[in-house]
């Protein structure tokens, strides 16, 4: 598979497989998979200024020409194409995911009639499951009674202890932001803890991974999810020389994977370490970044317009738009696009090298946004290959050892 330029419609140009082709992929037997998780921006802004944030420090600046908020109408339109989608599919159930920017800027109002439209429009037979994802500065009891009330999960960022975390989120006027986050997690954690649904971290190498570890452990949290910050082959991330066999981030994960392993009961759920367990063993990631099960996430922005993964903003201009939108356009029409399918379609998306790979099925090419290479688009190994390498590796050896050390039970 090989990759190229394609103009759209709005003069941005697109790098994606363009040899790729559905139809044949289709006539060979191939079918894409319904789309389950529903990404949608109701808020465009943000009211911290983190310098490592996608949406408003790297390549894509979309969101200047965004309206700040979900309209009402795009909301009931966002709402009967979910809910259409589902019909379609037959689905049992869907999540959906508010989003920003800081989602809760839209207000508790606006946020209501979006969980109540999606849930309305697909009726008592689909559960929707629903998330908010926020930065938790403005978290308190009147947005927290109001997810409670709604069966909302609720996910904050947290980046671990003070000076981990206002390293990077700051408000524009460079005050930290750990203090409100702690606060507002204080409540969620006790008097909530049934919406709770966990931490996201960002990795920095200069934050000690155990001392990080042990911060966020510290508010309870049932998950934590570490993200590597978004990069790729020609805007590298922090520390990360493209190609160098060096492995900080890898080395990083390592460290924290043998404190949260080697303890008689599981603390705490470590998506990325569960993730790469389960493939190792057989089964199917529920990860973007891990694994290559076929991805099932679209994003609705705050105008309509229907598109792929935000993360893919870290790449170029344009690189997650479809050219669809929720007022004239069907999720299925998505469904048949280039670069939709080729996130369906596993190792056959894969670069050459990663097909070889030993640790393919786990490491799955790593997340999708940071294989992007200027000249050869998305078909590349992941600007992190040898840290994902290493990191797969030593759970995998870590793995086999207890697999072939454990005495068989008696009798």
């Amino acid at each position: 598979m090989t990759a190229g330029h394609e103009l759209v419609h709005d003069g941005h140009a697109r790098e994606w497989p363009s040899t790729l082709d559905v139809d044949a992929l289709r006539a060979d037997g191939w079918r894409p998979m319904p789309f389950r998780e529903f990404v949608l921006k109701i808020h465009s802004r943000c009211n911290l200024a983190c310098d490592y944030c996608y949406m408003y420090e790297m390549a894509d600046q979309s969101w200047r020409t965004q309206p700040l908020r979900m309209s009402a109408d795009v909301i009931e339109r966002t709402a009967l194409r979910i809910a259409e989608h589902a019909r379609s599919h037959r689905l049992a159930s869907v999540d959906v995911v508010l989003h920003g920017g800081e989602p809760l800027l839209a207000g508790p109002a606006l946020i209501e009639r979006a969980v109540t439209s999606v849930r309305g429009a697909v009726g008592a037979g689909v559960r929707v499951g629903v998330h908010v994802q926020t930065n938790g500065t403005a978290l308190d009891v009147r947005f927290l009674e109001l997810f409670d009330a709604l069966d909302v999960r609720v996910g904050v960022s947290l980046d671990g202890d003070r000076v981990a975390h206002d390293r990077h989120r700051r408000h524009a006027g460079g005050a930290g932001s750990h203090q409100a986050v702690v606060a507002a997690l204080g409540t969620l954690s006790k008097e909530f803890r049934r919406i709770y649904s966990g931490l996201l971290c960002t990795i920095d190498l200069r934050n000690d991974p155990i001392a990080t570890y042990e911060a966020l452990l510290a508010l309870e949290p049932p998950r934590i999810d570490f993200l590597l910050p978004h990069g790729n082959w020609n805007s590298p991330p922090p520390d990360r020389v493209p190609g160098s066999p060096e492995t900080p981030y890898g080395e990083w994960l390592a460290e924290i994977f043998d404190r949260w392993y080697a303890r008689p009961r599981r603390e705490v759920q470590v998506r990325l370490f569960e993730e790469i367990i389960h493939v190792l063993l057989g089964g199917v990631s529920n990860s973007e970044m891990i694994g290559l099960a076929p991805v099932g996430v679209v994003v609705v922005e705050t105008d309509g317009a229907i598109e792929q993964s935000d993360m893919l903003k870290s790449a170029y201009p344009g690189a997650g738009r479809t050219g669809l939108h929720v007022s004239r356009d069907s999720f299925d029409d998505v469904l048949t696009r280039p670069p939709i399918a080729a996130r369906q379609i596993g190792a056959l998306a894969l670069a050459g090298e990663c097909r070889l790979c030993d640790v393919r099925e786990a490491c799955g090419g790593g997340l999708y946004a940071h294989r992007y290479r200027r000249g050869s688009g998305f078909a590349n190994p992941s600007v992190y290959c040898a840290d994902l390498y290493r990191l797969v590796t030593h759970v995998r050896d870590r793995l086999r050892h207890d697999l072939l050390t454990r005495s068989p039970p008696a009798g």
